[in-house]
């Protein structure tokens, strides 16, 4: 399930996906971060994304100043937002990168222990396990404005699917 840890797998994927690859290669966004272990997580790279959908990276943040002065320095008209997640400092920076609405997300946290990671493993385990049909469902719920994860929650009958859906994590 690692495969998710190098872009190449865009590349392949549907149409979507391959233009994510185009546009996060041409902007070097991974290359400037890459002190930081930038990851795509979310919606797209599972195939449940909608056209309002964003490119969610995650990143490990060891030095809080040092990328925020290079979040500042590719994005210098973008606000950043400093608050707690989860009780967690967390940086986002919200930007645009083509046709495609990105959020940076950094927390002092190996990219693959966060939960946007593991979240992503978790629902790559459940449409391998479930299916197109289930895949479809899930988009479906998305187009109604319901989150990722509410919507997985939904369609397995999970009372807390944030946290819930973690016990779909395999570690391979």
């Amino acid at each position: 399930m690692n495969g998710f840890l190098d872009l190449s797998y865009l590349k392949t994927g549907n149409a979507r996906q391959k233009k994510a690859f185009v546009v996060l290669k041409q902007s070097q966004l991974f290359d400037h971060l890459k002190e930081f272990t930038p990851v795509l997580a979310g919606t797209i790279p599972i195939e449940v994304d909608t056209e309002e959908s964003d490119l969610d990276v995650i990143c490990e943040v060891k030095n809080f100043e040092k990328f925020r002065l290079q979040l500042l320095k590719l994005f210098p008209h973008n606000e950043i937002e400093e608050v707690m997640v989860n009780g967690e400092r967390t940086i986002i920076l919200n930007t645009v990168l083509a046709d495609f609405k990105v959020e940076i997300f950094g927390q002092n946290i190996p990219v693959i222990q966060q939960n946007a990671y593991r979240h992503l493993l978790a629902e790559a385990t459940v449409l391998k396990e479930k299916g197109d049909d289930f895949r479809n469902k899930v988009i479906e719920l998305k187009k109604q404005g319901i989150k990722t994860e509410t919507a997985f929650g939904i369609l397995l009958n999970l009372k807390n699917p944030y946290q819930e859906l973690l016990n779909y994590t395999k570690n391979d």
